[in-house]
């Protein structure tokens, strides 16, 4: 394709954009089960006119853009609060989960660097974590070690203790993991990594907005945040159930001081002092005026409402699935991020029938599973789904072949 001579006429182009996008998954209407988490009209108008308000803006620069450095400390600061981090602590609003992940990567590599001397360091995490590990670990030029899990799907703390080394510079829990949505011994892995003087990294891209408020609910949360004393960064996405727009995420440190291993700062070219938090160099103005909109909007209260619409939700599809006797959830998910699967029957196959009906579950391997993580939209569709659901475990075929694929 070329760029037009002369421009299309501006009906023609949303003409065809709305053609196009016809053909995306409909999270409208609560058929997407990941990617997206639809909390609210209201927030959805909230989100709206905080990204007209910055559509323009550059968060490159702070000093042109106050607004937008307030705003982001801001972010920080409620963040850090929810997560417990103590007095000192620091952090900054990244582009998402793996980019705050790769500070953290850095940041730990850096201390490692700095304060043992260790210059072929590696990265030990779960099979379960996140594939921004392996990434951080490639770019960062770490060895990236995996961690079995044990039959309940968290990270085997034998295994852990025997692949820890004085070379690890960090060691990783998630809370939740993606795939199955339990939360690692993180307590008894950060201790194993304090004992060799490594840093310790709670990934709650996905809980960090929740999990505070489940536990609000009354229902038991493992230890996961600052809270325990060996965690000495976390990554907590906006973007997911903070119910912001894509492009939000926040990296925490323990100790604000450590910031100078990820920050850059570079001064010796004709354009004068150049600084940037993080990958990015321009960084969109949006992501950090919504999330401080619905942040403010929202409030622990707003958030606790939607946190136990979100928790009912899950309960009753989790009821439905359990009462299928050819279906059962694997492991002991924690808050509404799950897989199940089958001893009896091909779930990939169920899949299939659940596709051609509209639904977007995400398949997975090890052990297969079709992969759900519920927002409160799904609270309108759960009839809907658990028919298709039912009907599909019932009359599927042979399985398409369809791959397991992240999201």
């Amino acid at each position: 394709m070329r760029l037009p001579e002369n421009g299309l006429d501006r009906d023609e182009v949303f003409r065809r954009i709305r053609e196009r996008k016809a053909e995306d998954a409909d999270w409208h209407g609560g058929r997407t089960f990941s990617l997206i988490y639809p909390a609210s009209e209201e927030v959805d108008a909230v989100l709206a006119e905080a990204n007209r308000l910055y559509v323009f803006e550059n968060a490159l620069n702070p000093f042109k853009f106050p607004s937008l450095r307030i705003m982001e400390q801001e972010v920080v600061a409620m963040t850090a609060a929810l997560l417990n981090a103590p007095n000192g602590a620091g952090g900054t609003m990244t582009s998402g989960g793996t980019e705050s992940i790769l500070m953290a990567m850095l940041v730990a590599r850096e201390r490692a660097r700095v304060e043992r001397g260790v210059t072929q360091g590696v990265l030990l995490a779960p099979y379960s974590a996140h594939p921004a590990f392996a990434k951080a670990a490639h770019f960062l030029g770490l060895e990236h070690r995996q961690i079995p899990l044990d039959d309940d799907f968290r990270a085997d703390l034998d295994a852990a203790a025997e692949l820890i080394d004085d070379d690890t510079v960090v060691v990783v829990g998630s809370a939740p993991g993606y795939p199955h949505g339990v939360v690692d011994p993180i307590p008894e892995l950060a201790a194993l990594a304090a004992e060799r003087g490594a840093a310790f990294h709670t990934d709650a891209c996905v809980g960090g907005f929740l999990l505070p408020f489940v536990e609000r609910l009354g229902r038991p949360v493992p230890p996961f945040d600052f809270r325990v004393e060996g965690v000495t960064s976390m990554s907590a996405d906006v973007h997911k159930y903070g119910y912001c727009t894509k492009g939000a995420s926040v990296v925490l440190h323990r100790n604000d001081a450590w910031l100078e291993h990820q920050v850059f700062l570079y001064g010796k070219w004709p354009g004068g002092l150049y600084g940037s938090p993080a990958v990015a160099g321009a960084r969109p103005a949006s992501p950090i005026a919504t999330a401080w909109a619905v942040m403010s909007f929202l409030g622990e209260k707003g958030y606790v409402d939607l946190a136990r619409t979100v928790m009912e939700t899950t309960d009753r599809i989790q009821a439905e699935i359990d009462a299928m006797p050819q279906l059962h959830v694997w492991g002991e998910p924690v808050a509404s991020v799950f897989a199940f699967g089958s001893e009896e029957i091909d779930v990939m196959a169920v899949n299939d029938v659940l596709d051609d009906r509209g639904w977007n579950l995400d398949r997975q391997l090890d052990p297969a599973a079709l992969h759900m993580m519920i927002s409160p939209k799904h609270a309108e569709v759960v009839e809907e789904l658990v028919a298709d659901l039912r009907d599909a475990v019932d009359n599927h075929g042979e399985s398409r072949g369809a791959e397991a694929r992240y999201a």
